[in-house]
C-alpha cells in the first residue's frame, strides 16, 4: 500500500511567507515540475538584477525599473499566497491536498500568525516601494518653471 504524503497548510503558508519568492511553497505542494514555482524563481532573479541596475544607475534605469517590478510581483504574490493558504478552511485544504492522506489538518494560531505577519510585511513593502517610485518619478520630472518660482 502506497502512503500518500500529508501536506501541511501551516507549513505551506510559512514557506510562502519566508521563501515564496523562490517558489518553495509551490514546489512543496506540486513538486519540482511546477511552472509557477519556477516563475517565482525567474521573477526573483529579474528583481535582483533590476535592483542592481537601479542602484548602479541611481534609480534612472528603465530596464532596472521593469525588472524590479517583475521581482516585486513575485514577492507580493508570495505574501498573498501565504494569506490565501493560511485562511483556507481545513476541510477545503484537506479535500484538495490531503484527500487520500491518513492525517487531517488542524491548523491553529500559527496559521493566524503567519497570515498576520504576511499581511503586515507585504503591505509595508508595498508602501515603501510606492513611496520610492513616486519620489523618484517626481524628482526626475521636476520642471524648471517650478524651480524658478
Amino acid at each position: 500500500m502506497n502512503a500518500v504524503a500529508y501536506k501541511s497548510k501551516t507549513l505551506t503558508a510559512g514557506l510562502a511567507m519566508l521563501f515564496g519568492t523562490l517558489g518553495l511553497h509551490r514546489f512543496y505542494l506540486y513538486g519540482l515540475r511546477d511552472r509557477f514555482g519556477w516563475a517565482h524563481v525567474v521573477g526573483s532573479a529579474c528583481g535582483v538584477a533590476g535592483w542592481g541596475l537601479l542602484v548602479t544607475s541611481e534609480l534612472q534605469s528603465p530596464a532596472g525599473w521593469g525588472l524590479t517590478i517583475l521581482g516585486a510581483i513575485s514577492l507580493f504574490s508570495a505574501f498573498l499566497a501565504a494569506i490565501v493558504y493560511g485562511l483556507r478552511p481545513d476541510e477545503r485544504w484537506d479535500a484538495q491536498f490531503n484527500a487520500s492522506a491518513q492525517r487531517k489538518s488542524r491548523s491553529g494560531w500559527m496559521a493566524v500568525i503567519i497570515v498576520s505577519v504576511s499581511l503586515f510585511v507585504g503591505a509595508m513593502l508595498m508602501m515603501v516601494g510606492l513611496a520610492v517610485a513616486f519620489q523618484t518619478y517626481f524628482e526626475t520630472h521636476d520642471t524648471p518653471n517650478r524651480l524658478s518660482q
